[in-house]
């Protein structure tokens, strides 16, 4: 662990986490900090600390620097347990996602409302102990997001229901059309992951979606990679700046 700064448990300033996804990670880990390494029952929590006037922020990549994790291999575990040994007042994270609305064209900002969790990853952080967690408001740090986005003047979707696969591949023209009859909004690979382990964390999370392509089967032609990627450095430095902002406002509040 050389070169890395062990902080733990937190002191003095309240501190916010918030995890970059595809093409958002690379751009908070850019903005530098202080290496962040945290011992916890799922494995090694590792972050970057910025040093804000009135807070702190755990800037996490989700993926790991050069965007080496696939969506099935993140250590979600970690990431809430971490923060939660930190003291977290909240998590905010951004995701990628496709859009399964003909009127969420890429570029679209929403701030989930709601998940369905198709995932088979069956994450929980009560293995061992009988506790069921109330679920009615999957999202609760979310209005912090919608404030932070009108303080900067940038439209947002209030609401929607992500919907969340496995991965890594993306979904099939019939798969897409399943969802949308099921009522989600958008999908992707991971929120729903987080908003459960960090429900179950006593740490408020919300998702910043960024809609980078419509679904298989909406859009024409292949679904490509290149294209998620391009659709987030156009929209990438407006994101971060909504990230920030709004944990400037849980950390103050």
């Amino acid at each position: 662990m050389a070169g890395e700064v062990l902080r733990y448990p937190r002191d003095v300033k309240p501190l916010v986490g918030v995890i970059g996804g595809t093409g958002i990670g690379s751009r908070l880990a850019a903005r530098g900090g202080q290496a962040l390494a945290v011992p916890t029952p799922a494995g090694i929590f590792r972050a970057r600390l910025l040093d804000c006037d009135t807070h702190d922020v755990a800037v996490i990549q989700r993926h790991a620097a050069g965007h080496k994790v696939p969506p099935h291999r993140v250590n979600y575990k970690a990431f809430a347990l971490g923060l939660k040994q930190l003291g977290a007042k909240a998590c905010l994270a951004s995701a990628a996602v496709g859009s399964l609305r003909e009127d969420w064209d890429t570029g679209t900002f929403a701030v989930c409302s709601d998940f369905l969790d198709l995932t088979g990853r069956r994450l929980t952080l009560f293995d061992r102990v009988v506790v069921h967690r109330d679920f009615s408001a999957p999202f609760p740090a979310r209005h912090a997001l919608l404030a932070a986005a009108a303080d900067i003047g940038e439209p947002v979707r209030d609401g929607g229901v992500y919907v969340c696969g496995d991965g890594p591949r993306y979904e099939t023209p019939q798969e897409i059309r399943t969802l949308r009859n099921l009522g989600g909004d958008v999908v992707g690979m991971t929120a729903s992951s987080e908003a459960i382990l960090f429900r179950e964390a006593f740490v408020p999370y919300a998702c910043l979606a960024v809609v980078t392509n419509l679904a298989c089967g909406l859009a024409t032609g292949e679904l490509d990679h290149l294209e998620v990627v391009d659709a987030m450095e156009a929209r990438g430095e407006v994101a971060v700046a909504i990230l920030m902002r709004a944990a400037e406002r849980l950390a103050t509040s």
